[in-house]
């Protein structure tokens, strides 16, 4: 299917120019831009401030904006549907995942996936509990690994998480067996941002202390890499951990903090096929229904 005027102008409102959408849809700048000019005669408005390299709604484009993103989706979803007719044949699967999804339970069951539907295709877009949940609401991804809680979404849990307290080697509190979040916020710390549902920072306002919070950073590894620094100490997840936890110390929290990594969708019924027989089968291999 040749792509609509409507995701043409999509393109162009996301990119923020007219060259940088031709690039990526692969069409001249002098086509995506005949392309606009058309849609807005169709809508008799204009819907573009047209800027040196760079382009913004009107007001009248800021109205229109949803109703040509939901026809865009929709010319989207129409696409998927056409291609799984026969099947899983081509069909791409978008999942919205952060590091220790990506890394301990995703690939096994792609891989699995993968053998009983070999012409499938995975595309992995990495963030945060609060980013991921607005991609799966926008429909930038069809699935979305989070943190179970208050997404607004319907969602299962499909495996919990133990945080532990990361150490620079040497440091006092590693002479101790495990560490309390009270000692923990006596020392300068490098949070993960979780987004805006942080399992650390409730952590701590549950044991009534406030932690010193001397960085706020999105990548696990790169936190590894500071505290190796001895910047300060941090809280991350088991399985983020494993095998590679080199050059810092590791001890359990007294107090377990606990992630519940749940995956979301916005609906259940409208799923591509391909996304809702891979949402099946995590929630088949982590022991729970699938449920609507």
């Amino acid at each position: 299917m040749r792509v609509s005027r409507y995701k043409v102008f999509c393109s162009v409102v996301d990119a923020g120019s007219f060259t940088k959408a031709a690039h990526e849809l692969g069409y001249t700048q002098s086509a995506v831009s005949q392309t606009v000019r058309a849609l807005e005669s169709e809508l008799g408005a204009s819907l573009l401030e047209r800027g040196r390299g760079s382009v913004s709604l009107t007001g009248d484009g800021r109205t229109f904006m949803p109703a040509i993103r939901a026809v865009a989706h929709a010319e989207d979803d129409l696409e998927r549907r056409r291609q799984e007719v026969a099947g899983l044949l081509g069909a791409t699967i978008r999942v919205g995942t952060f590091s220790s999804v990506s890394r301990r339970i995703l690939p096994p069951l792609m891989h699995r996936f993968e053998e009983l539907h070999p012409d499938v295709r995975f595309v992995l877009r990495q963030g945060e509990y609060t980013s991921i949940a607005q991609w799966v609401a926008e429909d930038r991804v069809d699935l979305g690994f989070i943190n179970g809680d208050g997404s607004g979404l319907p969602y299962r849990t499909v495996a919990t998480d133990t945080m532990l307290a990361v150490l620079p080697e040497g440091h006092p509190l590693a002479a101790s067996r495990e560490v309390s979040l009270g000692q923990l916020a006596l020392e300068p710390l490098i949070l993960l941002d979780e987004g805006q549902t942080s399992v650390a920072l409730a952590a701590f306002e549950r044991a009534g202390v406030r932690p010193r919070i001397r960085y706020e950073v999105t990548d696990d590894y790169s936190i590894l890499a500071m505290v190796r620094e001895g910047l300060g100490v941090s809280i991350l997840y088991s399985t983020m951990l494993e095998g590679y936890a080199t050059g810092v110390e590791v001890r359990p929290i007294r107090e377990r903090p606990v992630r519940n990594i749940a995956l979301a969708w916005a609906s259940w019924e409208t799923l591509p096929v391909a996304s809702r027989r891979f949402a099946e089968f995590i929630l088949k291999n982590a022991g729970l229904p699938p449920q609507a």
